[in-house]
């Protein structure tokens, strides 16, 4: 009878310190997803995981210190919470000033914590003039910063603990910090709360490009691709999907109403485009295609023909056009500003004169166009998205987006109207990613009964079926549901040279 009253002690000390880890351990996951939320919250608030990736991923000297320093903030915070709760319950509540570096940390924390844009936009509220861009590192100071101050505290209770279990005339009286049986509803909550919070950080973060790409297996952005793609099509013998593919990627071609007049010889003589970078990048890949091949030096009024085999050499000629060429309501871009040279859009451009893109952002009037042809250019660009991230055509942040919006602009002062050029932006989009405009062609043809001819081009173009969260959401999830239906797909959007 003894052995059992002993083993059922035992059993029931065993459970109060699993209770008690629980206790400790949940404190520290809300903490940590509490912060974490903090953080992401403020970097979506003009920028994303994906924009982070693609602008920085190429300099690893930023990139992986600012996510080490992150994830270890937070790791660090999600220390000091409990660790802090435990010194309250045990010696009462610590002084001010030997808490306060990790009220400080946890402030620099969330202005640094976000991409340059972000944490520039958070410091300037504050009054630090110029934002992110008055440190030489860009920030990377104040993750440091954050990341140490986090450690201060941890240290500081630490030390103090050792001192009062030595105990000391001028040490407070030790109480019990386990978990009590009556503080079940704190336990309970602190359960709840952890369910919220996971489940927030998931709704929040699956709307992130680069997360929405994960989810539906759609590999459009490959930061470390600098090839152009090409795509093939031969028939499946899925008579839906062979039918689809057919209408959005014609093999013969997409007939385009716009034409590249002397918008690329400008752009050779502005010294936007480098003749000899720009030969010598196709020298590798087996020159330029026929059509092309006096592109760089004569003017052309031959109207766009887009095939399978010319579309991404397009990206390279218009993305320079729409990343250089004037218009007074780029100066209201939301590229503009701190991280201009940054972007995918204008660091990725180094094939002129200037090593970096950024430099002619916005600076030549290649392709004059009347304030009516500005306001429709900027209209639909505002109105247009990419299934490469969640931004619109005017938020030029890719070359995606700077070569749209450069053929937007060569439409408008061509006298194309809103409805044309809105069917131009889907046929060179559905070239440039053909995973995906494919796949919602599929989709409007099975779900909605509609064929892609009869599909209205500004709601394909538009946030619902284009910018990659709402397309993931919209039509992937939707098109999974019909089995067979997709046979696997090559091919799509790099935001490479």
């Amino acid at each position: 009878m003894g052995k059992i009253i002993k083993n059922i002690k035992k059993l029931q000390r065993l459970n109060i310190q699993v209770l008690n880890w629980s206790f400790y351990v949940l404190l520290g996951t809300v903490a940590f997803l509490g912060l974490f939320l903090v953080f992401y919250w403020s970097l979506r608030l003009n920028a994303s995981i994906d924009n982070l990736v693609r602008n920085f991923y190429r300099v690893p000297l930023y990139f992986w210190p600012y996510v080490i320093l992150t994830i270890g903030t937070l790791i660090l915070f999600g220390i000091n919470v409990p660790l802090l709760v435990y010194r309250w319950r045990k010696y009462g509540l610590p002084t001010i000033r030997g808490q306060a570096g990790g009220g400080v940390g946890a402030v620099i924390g969330v202005l640094a914590s976000a991409c340059p844009v972000c944490g520039s936009t958070l410091l300037s509220i504050i009054g630090v003039a110029g934002g992110l861009t008055v440190f030489p590192l860009q920030g990377l100071e104040l993750k440091a910063l954050s990341f140490g101050l986090m450690l201060i505290p941890i240290w500081l209770i630490k030390r103090e603990l050792k001192i009062f279990a030595k105990g000391g005339k001028e040490c407070p009286v030790a109480k019990n910090p386990s978990f009590k049986k009556h503080e079940w509803p704190i336990l309970l909550s602190l359960i709840f709360l952890t369910f919220i919070l996971l489940s927030t950080a998931w709704t929040m973060l699956k709307t992130d490009p680069a997360i929405a790409r994960v989810i539906t297996k759609s590999e459009l952005v490959n930061p470390g691709d600098n090839k152009l793609n090409t795509l093939t099509n031969p028939k499946t013998g899925n008579k839906i999907y062979d039918e689809v593919v057919a209408k959005v990627l014609p093999e013969k071609g997409f007939q385009s109403k716009i034409s590249l007049k002397d918008s690329v010889v400008n752009l050779v003589e502005a010294g936007v485009i480098d003749k000899q970078k720009f030969e010598n990048i196709y020298k590798e890949r087996g020159g330029l295609p026929t059509e092309l091949k006096d592109v760089l030096t004569k003017a052309t009024d031959q109207k766009i023909l887009l095939t399978r085999a010319n579309a991404n050499y397009y990206v390279n000629l218009l993305w320079p056009l729409g990343l250089a060429n004037y218009m007074s309501t780029n100066n209201k871009s939301p590229i503009l500003g701190d991280s201009l040279f940054n972007f995918a859009s204008t660091g990725g451009w180094d094939l002129g004169k200037e090593e970096n893109g950024g430099a002619y952002f916005n600076k030549l009037t290649i392709v004059p166009l009347t304030k009516e042809q500005e306001d429709l250019v900027t209209k639909i660009g505002q109105n247009t998205y990419r299934p490469c991230c969640d931004n619109s055509t005017f938020y030029q942040d890719c070359n995606h987006g700077s070569a749209l919006l450069g053929l937007l602009q060569l439409g408008a002062s061509q006298g194309l109207t809103e409805q044309e050029l809105y069917k131009e932006a889907v046929a060179f989009n559905s070239f440039w990613f053909p995973h995906n405009y494919i796949q919602t062609a599929l989709y409007f043809k099975v779900i909605k009964n509609m064929d892609w001819e009869y599909v209205n081009p500004k709601e394909v173009m538009g946030y619902n079926y284009s910018a990659v969260s709402q397309w993931s959401k919209n039509v992937a999830q939707e098109i999974a549901k019909i089995p067979n239906l997709i046979p696997k797909q090559e091919g799509g959007g790099s935001c490479g040279v």
